[in-house]
């Protein structure tokens, strides 16, 4: 696929059939981006469920936080990838290692590895490379 641009219907499909999302690299400071966007997403009623090593067995708005993707306790439809974009390619790892598969694998603004992505839609998995759910959102989802 090519992640230059996005049909809308690609991102609204995949913003509609989303319910539960793992948000590697949720921060617990207010000021950082993975904790607005985290607090925007249960807003919007999505499960979301913060992954951070440095921050595992703590909250972050009101939900414990995961070390790894594998210590989160149920199946995610969502990846969110608050990550450089050298560490992609270990998401996807990590990704391809959960049972079941998640659906999407979404990397935030300025996160992006093609090969990565690659290897992730090879297994089935829809990926999404420097956007953002919280601007896509309101602009998709008129809710």
């Amino acid at each position: 696929m090519n992640h230059d641009r996005y049909e809308t219907d690609y991102l609204a499909g995949i913003l509609k059939d989303t319910r539960t999302i793992a948000l590697l690299g949720a921060s617990p400071n207010p000021e950082r981006p993975s904790n607005g966007v985290m607090r925007f997403l249960l807003s919007r009623g999505y499960e979301v469920f913060p992954v951070n090593p440095g921050q595992a067995g703590k909250e972050i708005a009101g939900r414990i936080v995961y070390a790894t993707l594998a210590d989160v306790p149920q199946p995610v439809d969502m990846v969110e990838v608050f990550r450089a974009s050298e560490y992609l390619d270990g998401v996807v790892n990590d990704a391809l290692s959960l049972q079941p598969l998640p659906k999407v694998i979404w990397a935030q603004l300025g996160v992006r590895d093609d090969a990565a992505a690659a290897r992730a839609e090879a297994a089935g998995i829809k990926v999404v490379m420097n956007r953002c759910p919280a601007i896509e959102i309101p602009r998709l989802l008129q809710a």
